[in-house]
């Protein structure tokens, strides 16, 4: 068995380029090991998947942990190790509580199908996945998936965190349908007294590029908890979950999103982009890319 370490980092360049707090751990990435030696200090391993110039990743470290309440729940109850969605370090995966074969970083996001950075990933005491963040959530709502992910509170507990000075009810658009017509399918998931529930229908879908990509869709929009939630697991709100013209998920986002990832994602499925190139994070970077080439500012927050 290797050595495994815990070093803390003073100063040290995260994955989305900004600094990386000082209780952020580094660690052989032997993950079994790393799991154990948690487990015996009575903590958890939490990975965090990130990449540069990811403005949710900015947002994760510049509000969120440095904030005392979050700040203090990491470092009492986890192992914070950090992982690069495109990295080439050697990473060995738990299997069932065991090391696994080594691959590289971006392998291992793979093999997880990240498709969102940030993705936090959160370890229990015997390797399996006790919850598993994709995205940006708000300090609120993210010190109670901490006290999830530490077995604080209960799933269900996690699930009703409300927020204050939000709508008592749900959200209303006129392209909300109940049929379908034979496009792609976007479906919302929501629940009342959701601050980011109505952030994205405030910020987001009056914004027209994401209105010009959901033409291309059937949209229709569901309450949770309710037997459609159920039926496609979702237990994080909002979620938009988009499927083919088949109904086949393509893909979903499980957080708060900005408006250019949001038509984004519309635009990687309505276009089928999806069936070449598997990974949304290579075509949206792609697409950024061309559009800067082309003179075009991108403010990927905006």
């Amino acid at each position: 068995m290797r050595k495994v370490f815990f070093a803390f980092l003073f100063v040290s360049l995260s994955a989305s380029g900004q600094e990386a707090p000082s209780w952020f751990a580094v660690s052989l990435l032997n993950l079994p090991d790393d799991v154990a030696q948690a487990a015996k200090a009575g903590k958890r391993v939490m990975l965090y998947f990130g990449q540069d110039r990811c403005p949710y990743c900015m947002q994760l470290m510049e509000v969120n942990f440095r904030q005392r309440p979050t700040v203090e729940r990491m470092q009492k109850r986890f192992v914070a190790l950090e992982l690069n969605l495109w990295g080439d370090r050697e990473v060995v995966w738990v299997e069932g509580g065991i090391s696994g074969k080594p691959m590289t970083e971006k392998q291992l996001a793979a093999r997880l199908k990240v498709q969102f950075t940030p993705t936090l990933i959160f370890l229990d005491e015997k390797g399996g996945i006790a919850l598993r963040l994709n995205g940006y959530y708000a300090p609120e709502r993210f010190n109670a998936a901490l006290d999830y992910a530490s077995g604080k509170i209960s799933r269900t507990a996690f699930q009703n965190v409300r927020e204050k000075n939000s709508n008592e009810k749900l959200n209303d658009q006129p392209f909300f349908t109940t049929a379908r017509s034979g496009k792609p399918l976007a479906v919302f998931f929501e629940t009342p007294r959701c601050f980011e529930c109505d952030a994205l229908h405030r910020e987001v879908l009056t914004r027209p590029e994401v209105l010009e990509q959901l033409k291309k869709f059937d949209v229709m929009r569901f309450p949770v908890p309710g037997k459609e939630a159920r039926s496609a697991r979702v237990d994080y709100v909002p979620t938009i979950v988009l499927s083919d013209v088949r109904g086949r998920e393509v893909i979903r986002l499980e957080a708060y999103f900005r408006p250019f990832h949001v038509a984004g994602a519309l635009d990687y499925v309505a276009s089928g982009a999806y069936r070449k190139e598997p990974s949304f994070q290579r075509f949206l970077q792609t697409k950024t890319d061309r559009m800067r080439s082309r003179g075009t500012e991108v403010d990927l927050w905006k």
